[in-house]
């Protein structure tokens, strides 16, 4: 093992020898009752050339999804046959093809779902169950019961191989282990034998606490399992390499798996698989790593659910290789229905933080967070627009979204939401997707303020709707100290308008008319003449479907910044008419700097 690289750059040191600018102090936890993972394995991985930093993963490896089996026993309450169907028939769905079904001699649970596939022919000819075995005769009798009459299946045998289990656990030696194993191997290959000409089975061995284990011994008992079921690669065995508890940082785990992917004998007849564990939380780097090292098939759980830290999350690992340009092989594209079906079938729930699947995992609720996704997004519908791409087909490449949350079945509307933290982007976002409101530049930061102080007073998110009730109040309504009774607008002879109205100013009402290039500012005019000096800063509009509405019905936002009488607001307008719009715009900003 390499520690990282000493610096030749000389810093002043505090006290206990670290530099100054790391200020931590010695803790409390007794940490030298534990050895670090080179002193626990006695047989370290020999040093040599490592392929697998300079791998890439250009495909998927096959994935075997052991919810059934090793995710069941983690339960609190384990799976009945309905709930264990439910969840089999979505792996199926899915797209896997090798399913760890059950451990039929543990449980008469298991034997009997284990049966109901059998019987109920709900397993479709394409996909292969694996079932579950330790290395005892009767219990390996009792695993061929429950498989008579499948026409595939794997049957997995294990036993742990690593010096702390045979010392502690099993009080056997070496040889004791090994000739466990070959005496439950080749049981299993005189009840393979027995069975009818049409079955076919292949065979699964799992050296448990693997990465604990001598690597010497490893090779030694798969090797000697690989000649005793005589496999080949029209019927090649599978030597799966479990990271039982994790135990090292997954370079380590890497560095197992390529020696016994490089020293395997009769490698082309053997399935190199792994199954990580999470108890150090990195069991999906280990999977990674492991599969660049020459794993090719991966066990694990979907959202990662399992023993202790759970087994390796395949959800993960699948979307993983999707977000580089890989196809998974297997099918995501509703991941919140598959969610509810694995939270119905383990009754517990995944983690609003999860990856890819959380209810929080594509929100931004920052406000440079938001900016930058509304701008993507933008940019996005530029791209697909300018090349002739439907959207869902264009390349992807948006801050802070690493895949399209739309390919994985979400809407957009969980991108992004407002709270305190907001900012500008966020807000301007949400108004334009769900009230048609697109907000010029340089109204979005008044807006924004105004929005986080209702957020900040209420301390909690704000819903679309939320805002929309927000800036309707606040910019739309015309209601206020000046007061647009009547109005009509004519196009003189000459080209210029010509506005008059009834316009109440506080206690006085009067009859006002004015001229100008167009409606605005012959509506301005209007109000000079009623003693409200008004300048237009700036001024937009854009038609759009009305919130809500139906049948294409459409209609005119304008927004307009003011200045009266030397202050300074902006107001907006909505309305079938465009000229309407624009009128109640410049009204409402009035009235807003009139306040």
């Amino acid at each position: 093992m390499t520690t990282t690289p000493s610096t030749t750059t000389a810093h002043p040191t505090a006290p206990y020898g670290r530099p100054l600018w790391n200020p931590q102090r010695p803790g409390p936890m007794p940490y030298h009752r534990y050895r670090p993972f080179q002193e626990r394995v006695r047989v370290p991985v020999p040093a040599e050339g490592r392929g697998w930093p300079s791998a890439r993963i250009e495909r998927a490896p096959l994935w075997v999804p052991v919810d059934l089996r090793d995710g069941n026993q983690a339960l609190a309450e384990p799976m009945d046959t309905p709930r264990k169907r439910r969840f089999f028939d979505l792996l199926v769905r899915l797209g896997f093809k090798e399913i760890e079904v059950g451990y039929p001699s543990a449980s008469r649970t298991d034997f009997d779902f284990v049966r109901h596939l059998v019987t109920s022919g709900a397993v479709p000819d394409d996909v292969t169950p694996v079932v579950f075995t330790p290395a005892r005769r009767d219990l390996i009798d009792r695993t061929f019961e429950a498989v008579a009459g499948l026409p595939r299946a794997v049957v997995h045998l294990y036993m742990a191989t690593s010096p702390v289990w045979r010392e502690v656990v099993l009080g056997r030696d070496r040889d004791g282990v090994r000739a466990s194993v070959r005496d439950a191997a080749a049981h299993m290959a005189r009840r393979a034998d027995a069975l009818p000409g049409g079955a076919h089975l292949r065979f699964q061995f799992s050296p448990e606490t693997f990465n604990l284990t001598e690597p010497d011994y490893v090779l030694e008992l798969c090797d000697g399992l690989t000649e005793l079921w005589d496999a080949s690669p029209d019927r090649p065995v599978t030597h799966n390499l479990p990271a039982t508890v994790e135990i090292a940082t997954p370079n380590v785990y890497a560095d197992q798996i390529e020696y016994v992917h490089r020293h395997l004998s009769r490698r082309d007849a053997v399935i190199l698989s792994v199954h990580p564990h999470n108890d150090r939380g990195t069991g999906v780097a280990c999977a990674e790593l492991a599969v660049l090292a020459g794993a090719q098939r991966v066990e694990g759980c979907l959202f990662g659910n399992g023993e202790r830290t759970g087994n390796v999350d395949l959800v993960t690992l699948a979307l993983n290789l999707y977000a580089q340009g890989v196809d998974p092989m297997v099918d995501f594209s509703d991941i919140d229905a598959v969610r509810a079906t694995v939270e119905h079938c383990n009754r517990l729930p995944v983690h609003p933080r999860h990856p890819y699947a959380g209810d929080l995992v594509h929100t931004a609720f920052s406000g440079t967070h938001q900016d930058a996704i509304s701008k993507g997004l933008d940019a996005h519908a530029r791209r697909a627009a300018e090349t002739g791409t439907a959207p869902e087909l264009a390349p992807w490449s948006v801050p802070y979204l690493p895949i399209d949350p739309a390919d994985v079945g979400r809407s957009y509307e969980a991108v992004i939401r407002v709270n305190s933290q907001s900012g500008k982007g966020g807000v301007a976002y949400l108004l334009r997707a769900h009230a048609s409101l697109d907000l010029p530049r340089r109204m979005r930061p008044e807006v924004s303020r105004a929005v986080q102080e209702a957020t900040d007073g209420s301390g909690r998110e704000a819903t679309p709707k939320e805002l929309y009730e927000l800036f309707r109040t606040t910019y739309l309504a015309v209601d206020g100290p000046v007061r647009l009774d009547a109005w009509s607008v004519h196009r003189e002879p000459s080209g210029a308008h010509r506005f008059v109205c009834s316009l109440g100013h506080g206690d006085r009402t009067g009859d006002h008319e004015g001229t100008g290039d167009g409606p605005v500012s012959a509506f301005v005019d209007a109000l000079a003449g009623a003693g409200l000096a008004v300048a237009v800063l700036d001024f937009a509009e854009h038609r759009s479907a009305a919130p809500g509405e139906e049948g294409g019905a459409e209609v005119t936002t304008a927004y307009a910044e003011c200045r009266v009488n030397g202050t300074t607001a902006w107001g907006a307008g909505r309305d079938a008419s465009s000229l309407t719009a624009a009128v109640h715009a410049v009204l409402a900003a009035v009235n807003r700097a009139a306040r």
